[in-house]
């Protein structure tokens, strides 16, 4: 439920003040909505598999050497 729908359910949004309410409020859940996503995009958390980063150095899981 967004803030948008919490306005709507505590009464009609009769008044031009209240729609316009209703108006910031919806376009700031979406705007919340869409840097959510683009962040987690960018740190590579949705639709990129398992988290692994792209590159590892040799070391960087202890390398096996013979001895």
């Amino acid at each position: 439920m967004t803030n948008a729908d919490l306005i709507v359910l505590r009464g009609q949004p009769d008044d031009d003040e209240l729609a316009a309410l209703v108006a910031v409020l919806a376009a700031i859940d979406a705007r919340a909505a869409a840097e959510s996503t683009s962040d987690n995009a960018a740190a590579g958390l949705w639709a990129t598999g398992p988290s692994r980063p792209a590159f590892r150095p040799p070391h960087a899981w202890g390398a096996i050497t013979p001895r």
